[in-house]
């Protein structure tokens, strides 16, 4: 992870599939559990996937509030 990784989860959106044009920080949580069940995309997609699944599962969403507030 690096330190631009936070803000590129507020500000990248889902390019396909059922939450297409939704911010990678505000994908549910069943959606990236499956992403984590089935597979990551290759490139950053899957891994600011990744990285939100982690953050989500430790229950560590907290982490991205004040980050909101410049957004």
């Amino acid at each position: 992870m690096s330190p631009d990784d936070l803000p590129k989860l507020l500000t990248t959106e889902m390019p396909f599939g059922k939450h297409r044009g939704t911010y990678i920080a505000d994908l549910p949580a069943n959606y990236l559990a499956w992403f984590a069940r089935e597979g990551f995309p290759s490139g950053e997609i899957g891994r600011l996937l990744a990285l939100m699944h982690e953050l989500d599962h430790n229950g560590l969403r907290e982490l991205l509030q004040p980050l909101r507030g410049s957004r």
